[in-house]
């Protein structure tokens, strides 16, 4: 059938396979060739060409089009063993039980209709829909709604959480089901319209998930491409026709079900729309889209060929032709769309593999993620390596095909020999040993002898409370010690004490321990210094009088004999590679940027159930993940405490009066970075094999 016209300027005809109902697009110079194909001879065939019209061609294009013909089944073969030439084709395209079913597995159809009938009997039901009147009244309708949604944001977002339920996601679900038939439909009904025959509607499995599908493939018969294009954008246009209208009507209708029906029509068409149906990347309507309005069939294989072509130059610099002509432009938008539509697939098809293994059994889920792998990652992987591999000589004999290969054995050399290990993370220089004052219980001050950064001696009193409640308690307790005192030394006058002495005794040694103890308990509203040190981080505003709270923070005593350290927390990969011993260095943040030399001492064994040093949290500017739990950081990974100390070429310093974070570098042990991958898939298969 005629074609459109190429970009080129030159004619076009297009080849209709009804059996497959698959269509090929062919040049001029391959219609040429056609056309002489009764000569039977290769030469023959491309000299008639070459003498009927002004073209150029040769013996090699005529056998180009027989591979092209032959490739793709569009040639019957003839001769005694044609039979078995179809027979072996049927074999390969069937394959074996296990090829049956992983292909079976990831993509299928079932046919469920014939609607070509049926659409042309409804046809002027769907008529007026396809209308600027109706376009113009569909964009007002958005807009109102959308003004009213603005108004009533409020109610619109409350409906919005209230969907997150186990009804509201069955809501979602048959609202999904109404759009995707109401998608499908727009696509058939403006095939039909445009005189394209709709042989089936039905459900496809991807993975085995349901799609709706219905086959266009007929409307490669239609020369216009914009005609084309009205056909893909069908069923996306459809959908935003669905959600301008629910929209409008969620706006208009009284609170009820009615409301929240149109509320889950209008958001499930926009996320449904714009999240999978537009994408270029996968061969959604997105796709179809985009090789319309550019006029590229194919554009996903001829962006692929044309990738992979540019990355063999680029590696071997074979000199190879390039699968297609295009302009320059043109070809680096091609090359790129590749690669995009690589590292889309990639990422989709891994989330996909992950989402596999964790909706089934263990078992199965290991398997059906290995299947996803090798199936999506692989496969194309392997293909490509299999084009390498034939063309090996061709490769060997290049300069920059030695180059290539020197530098793939450098890389694969340097992640499996053994690299300097580096950890780097934030952490805390604080001072060797501090002693934090805090309010036993609720207290008023009564005295407060030092100052802020005052030296303090080893056993001053840092600051007076006063309880009143526990003193009140002890004059109660002191009162009657006095009256069990004055009852045992009355014990000897009469006989009734004297029978009662050993009771009296007992009660009075009872009421001195308790008057011990809270004597004992008022100490500590006295605390004295366990050793000379400065007095730190005192609140300004604590004056005599003032009352505070129990378990207040009140000041830091610090031992100002110039020893520190530095601490941080490391996970579990980052502990593993470093051991006692391990050299490191420390450099402040801030502008002096201060560099100090440092070995590590201990390493806790035990993982810490929360985060002491909050400077280091993540939200704080430090690298320890944590959430918020009852007032506590909570590491999200199990993270152990590493020590580190100043080693012996380091000069002491000035006692610190506060903490300084800054950034730690620890010198661990060598290691092969290929090893560390590997140790790590290793851990988390033999974890997820129950080992």
């Amino acid at each position: 059938m005629p074609g459109p016209v190429l970009s080129d300027g030159q004619p076009s005809w297009t080849l209709h396979d009804p059996a497959r109902n698959l269509f090929f697009r062919i040049d001029w110079p391959t219609f040429e060739l056609l056309r002489h194909w009764t000569l039977g001879d290769a030469h023959a065939v491309a000299s008639a060409a070459c003498a009927e019209t002004t073209l150029q061609v040769e013996s090699d294009d005529v056998l180009r089009v027989a591979q092209f013909l032959v490739g793709n089944q569009l040639v019957q073969p003839q001769g005694p063993d044609s039979a078995k030439t179809l027979a072996r084709r049927l074999d390969n395209i069937r394959g074996g039980p296990v090829k049956w079913l992983l292909h079976h597995y990831l993509f299928f159809r079932i046919p469920l209709l014939r609607p070509d009938v049926w659409l042309a009997r409804w046809q002027h039901l769907a008529a007026p829909l396809n209308t600027r009147a109706f376009a113009g009244l569909t964009l007002a309708a958005l807009l109102f709604g959308l003004s009213q949604i603005a108004l009533q944001w409020d109610g619109f977002s409350a409906s919005l959480v209230d969907t997150f339920s186990w009804q509201g996601l069955a809501a979602y679900g048959a609202a999904l089901v109404v759009v995707k038939l109401l998608h499908e439909l727009g696509h058939a009904f403006t095939a039909k319209r445009l005189g394209c025959r709709v042989p089936t509607m039905g459900v496809a499995f991807v993975v085995m998930w349901p799609m709706a599908y219905t086959d266009t493939n007929d409307a490669w018969r239609l020369n216009d491409r914009l005609q084309r294009l009205q056909v893909a954008s069908a069923g996306i246009l459809t959908e935003l026709a669905v959600a301008a209208w629910a929209t409008l009507a969620w706006a208009l209708l009284p609170e009820g079900a009615a409301r929240s029906a149109v509320f889950f029509l209008a958001t499930t068409s926009w996320l449904a729309t714009l999240a999978v149906n537009a994408s270029p990347f996968m061969r959604f309507d997105g796709y179809f889209i985009v090789c319309d309005a550019l006029d590229m069939p194919n554009l996903h294989e001829r962006s692929f060929a044309l990738a992979r072509w540019k990355l063999r130059e680029w590696l071997f610099g074979l000199g190879e032709h390039a699968p297609e002509h295009v302009s320059p432009v043109r070809q680096l938008w091609m090359i790129s769309f590749a690669c995009l539509t690589w590292v889309y697939r990639l990422v989709l098809f891994l989330g996909i593999a992950v989402v596999v293994y964790h909706y089934f059994f263990k078992l199965l889920g290991v398997l059906l993620f290995g299947v996803e792998i090798m199936w999506f990652v692989l496969s194309p992987i392997r293909g490509e390596l299999r084009a390498w591999a034939e063309r090996w000589p061709a490769i060997r004999a290049r300069r920059r095909g030695r180059i290539s290969a020197g530098v793939a054995a450098t890389l694969l050399l340097l992640t499996l020999l053994p690299w300097p290990g580096r950890v780097g993370v934030s952490a805390l220089l604080r001072p060797a040993e501090v002693w934090p004052i805090y309010a036993p219980s609720g207290s008023r001050v009564e005295a407060l002898p030092f100052k802020e950064g005052e030296r303090v001696a080893q056993g001053s009193v840092l600051i007076q409370l006063h309880a009143p409640d526990l003193e009140l308690r002890r004059q109660s307790q002191l009162a009657k010690v006095e009256g069990l005192r004055w009852q045992a030394a009355r014990a000897g006058l009469d006989a009734d004490s004297k029978a009662h002495l050993l009771v009296s005794d007992e009660a009075l040694s009872t009421a001195q321990a308790e008057l011990a103890s809270l004597d004992t308990e008022l100490l500590t509203y006295a605390p004295r210094a366990p050793f000379s040190g400065q007095l730190r981080d005192l609140d300004p505003d604590l004056q005599t009088g003032q009352w505070i709270s129990r378990k207040e923070r009140i000041g830091l005593l610090v031992r100002d004999d110039g020893r520190w350290l530095v601490e941080t927390w490391l996970d579990e990969d980052a502990v593993q590679r470093v051991s006692a011993g391990d050299t490191a260095i420390f450099i402040t943040d801030g502008a002096d940027r201060a560099v100090r030399h440092l070995k590590v001492v201990t390493i806790d064994r035990d993982a810490s159930r929360s985060l002491p040093r909050g400077e280091l949290a993540a939200h704080s500017g430090g690298h320890v993940l944590t959430r918020e739990k009852a007032g506590q950081a909570i590491p999200e990974r199990a993270v152990y405490r590493v020590t580190l100390t100043p080693d012996a070429t380091e000069q002491a310093d000035e006692p610190l009066g506060h903490s300084l974070r800054g950034e730690l570098t620890i010198h661990a042990r060598w290691e092969a970075p290929g090893w560390r991958y590997l140790r790590q898939a290793m851990a988390v298969m033999l974890r997820e094999f129950g080992f």
